[in-house]
């Protein structure tokens, strides 16, 4: 099946309010997805997809968890929000065995931007096999409004076979212990981000990008290849002024950012991690810009002319 959450696949913001009690249905799933092209894996999950579902609160909301490990999984799994106050972010409550359900719940006290993941030991396998998602907690005063709002997450996966195998692919504990990956991915899977799961916006108008690291293990340096970010939550926080004008963003496993930018030139324009090695593994997406062309931002003149420049550097004869 088809485990990538769509970049677009999150909640709206949020309309001025007074504290709610936000519900969120978290159901564990173990699936065989498509990792590869002629590649699958036996992913573990939250609602089908990675990430899980992105979930929307405000400051002062009640979030009122509740997850079900379905009958047929074959571990039992549980969730840690990192936006929650208490005793192992919910995992202890939320220890279940296939068949059970398990709640709990917690107030929002901090804004920003959050990972969610399984915390069954040994917890860095349950989030290699696809078991993390994002919630944010918006402040009380919203953010600026932007035209476009995309989810995206970064992860790693470790097969016992090479990268580029085919067929049904397994885990290996002993390359995850090593922290060895094979597989680096955008929302589950090799290049899913491209294609149909493209994120794509018009010239003119203004994006967000909430971006979250699964991990488990590798920091993320968060860069999309021509263009400029605005502004940068750095570490999702709220309450420190937002970096200006920034081109690349460390994001730590476990921890998020928010980006913004304006979108003035049309094109393709490349999601990585700058750690560019791990774009042959797999960690590339796209973002696709449509309208009209500004060459005096940007221009670039086609030539049918044989390159200048030999390899060493010296001119071509």
């Amino acid at each position: 099946m088809d485990i990538v959450r769509a970049p677009t696949d999150l909640p709206g913001p949020l309309v001025a309010r007074g504290p709610e009690t936000i519900k969120v249905g978290l159901e564990t799933v173990e699936v065989t997805g498509a990792l590869a092209d002629g590649a699958t894996y036996h992913y573990w999950t939250f609602n089908r997809k990675v990430p899980g579902p992105f979930v929307r609160a405000r400051v002062g909301d009640t979030v009122e968890v509740s997850l079900h490990n379905v009958d047929d999984s074959t571990e039992p799994h549980s969730v840690d929000f990192h936006a929650a106050t208490g005793p192992g972010g919910g995992g202890a409550a939320t220890h279940a065995q296939p068949g059970e359900a398990k709640s709990f719940s917690f107030k929002a006290l901090k804004p920003g931007l959050y990972v969610y993941h399984c915390a069954v030991p040994l917890a860095a396998e349950h989030i290699a096999n696809g078991m993390y998602g994002l919630i944010l907690v918006e402040p009380e005063e919203a953010l600026p409004a932007v035209d476009r709002e995309f989810y995206v997450m970064q992860g790693e996966i470790y097969t016992a076979e090479e990268f580029g195998s085919k067929g049904m692919l397994t885990g290996s504990v002993d390359r995850l212990l090593d922290e060895q990956p094979e597989y680096y991915v955008f929302n589950g899977a090799a290049e899913a981000l491209t294609g149909d799961h493209a994120l794509r916006a018009e010239v003119g108008e203004t994006v967000r990008i909430y971006f979250g690291v699964g991990g488990p293990n590798k920091s993320s340096s968060f860069h999309v290849i021509g263009e400029i970010f605005d502004k940068v939550y750095n570490l999702a926080s709220f309450a420190t002024e937002p970096m200006s004008d920034v081109a690349t963003v460390s994001v730590p496993p476990g921890g998020a950012a928010v980006v913004d930018l304006t979108l003035e030139v049309p094109g393709e324009f490349l999601l990585v991690d700058h750690a560019l090695s791990r774009a042959a593994r797999g960690l590339v997406g796209k973002l696709v810009v449509e309208g009209e062309d500004a060459p005096a931002i940007f221009s670039a003149t086609e030539s049918s002319e044989p390159d200048q420049l030999e390899s060493h550097g010296e001119p071509a004869h």
